[in-house]
């Protein structure tokens, strides 16, 4: 049976390498996400403060620092106020991430529903003030059902901004801010039955206690600089707030504006995207390169054993096990994102995207350890590949014959 597994495997191994490479080609041109979609991202965080909005939507669009962040603040959950600032200034991370810290509940929410991270920050860059439309929509929904008021935790008002009515959520002490956990009935009856709003709920909560709870108050000092301008639909950025969080000194417009730098080779999803921030990469040529080295990767895992065996997908290396996303050599971990390496001798951290392809990490790492595909097959692995996380980042130093998928 184990010969006739392994023929099988090779067989699909081979068929799937000699498909056209069209699809591959169209993968950057994912088309715009229906007001459906979009409402049913940002129903777990519609009801937050609309600053801790603005910030949840910069940071989901640079999901490998998120990684790295949420690993970083559940190995630190008693560094706090100044001593947290003070942390914050020797991470390599995005402002919008590092702001993030301050709130451990939120980022454990983004780091374990990654998929979720991914998609409303693809959506916020594509598509800002849908997305900001979405969530007012949500908020009517939500005070039409009797479900959104001011309480001692938020004070909830309306204001016209832009020609239109918007609901602001504000805390009620500006110093303090209480994250709330809700059901998605707190919205009333839910429109869109082929997209079920995505639900968190942090530990120790019990569903169906009741519709809207709050954490305990967080004590937040500069960590809130964000602001949504609903009207624009844009988000903006308290500049004397974002200064004094993070020491620096920044003048002019108060828009913010995403950096492509701080992707860390995470692939831009739809073809606007990727012209706008993407710096020229070749969205088709990377991808097939991509699915190159993950074929070649698979020939030399059924050499060694079959898919499933040191290197197999739900195995030692498939994703959340050694060398998966966010694990020993995954993103965040042993000369991962979390170590601070994040574009530093390994792009993304030394397994590359986090999103580059199941089980890629402890496959890269057995082809580096026995010599196979070496450098241009693991650059190829990577979400990012050699055009976006740089000579330095994306595959030479960061993936093959260095590093890739983390060392053990």
């Amino acid at each position: 049976m184990n010969t006739l597994h392994k023929s099988i495997v090779a067989w699909l191994v081979a068929a799937l390498a000699l498909l056209p490479m069209g699809h591959a080609q169209n993968a950057g041109d994912a088309p715009l996400f229906k007001k459906e979609e979009i409402e049913q991202l940002v129903a777990p965080l519609a009801l937050y403060p609309d600053s801790l909005v603005a910030q949840i939507l910069m940071a989901s669009t640079y999901p490998l620092e998120v990684v790295a962040a949420a690993r970083w603040s559940k190995a630190n959950p008693n560094v706090k106020d100044k001593a947290l600032e003070d942390a914050m200034q020797q991470q390599p991370w995005d402002p919008s991430v590092k702001s993030l810290t301050a709130f451990p509940q939120v980022l454990a929410m983004m780091n374990e529903k990654l998929d979720l991270t991914q998609k409303l920050g693809d959506a916020f860059l594509a598509q800002q003030k849908e997305v900001l439309d979405a969530i007012q929509r949500l908020r009517g929904k939500a005070e039409q059902a009797g479900n959104l008021k001011s309480t001692k935790e938020q004070k909830v008002s309306s204001a016209q901004e832009g020609g239109q009515t918007v609901i602001k959520i504000e805390p009620t002490n500006p110093q303090v801010v209480h994250v709330p956990t809700y059901q998605p009935a707190v919205y009333g009856p839910w429109p869109y039955p082929s997209y079920p709003p995505y639900t968190y709920y942090p530990p120790g909560y019990v569903p169906g206690a009741m519709l809207m709870s709050f954490a305990v108050g967080v004590a937040v000092g500069n960590a809130m600089w964000g602001n949504c301008n609903w009207g624009g639909g844009n988000v903006s950025i308290n500049q004397n707030n974002y200064n004094n969080f993070n020491r620096t000194n920044v003048k002019g417009g108060g828009n913010w504006e995403h950096s492509p730098e701080h992707r860390k080779g995470a692939q831009y999803r739809d073809k606007g995207s990727q012209e706008r921030f993407g710096g020229g990469q070749r969205q088709g040529v990377d991808s097939r390169e991509q699915f190159r080295g993950r074929a070649e990767q698979g020939r030399q895992d059924i050499s060694r054993g079959g898919v499933g065996d040191r290197g197999g997908v739900g195995d030692r290396g498939g994703v959340g096990d050694r060398g998966g996303v966010g694990d020993r050599g995954g993103v965040g971990d042993r000369g991962g994102a979390g170590q601070g390496n994040l574009g530093d001798r390994g792009g993304g951290g030394r397994d590359g995207g986090a999103f580059g392809g199941v089980g890629n990490g402890a496959q890269t790492r057995d082809v580096s350890n026995r010599g196979a595909s070496s450098r241009a097959s693991s650059a190829g692995n990577f979400g990012g590949g050699a055009s976006s996380g740089g000579a330095r980042g994306g595959g030479a130093r960061g993936g093959g014959s260095r590093g890739g998928g983390g060392r053990r």
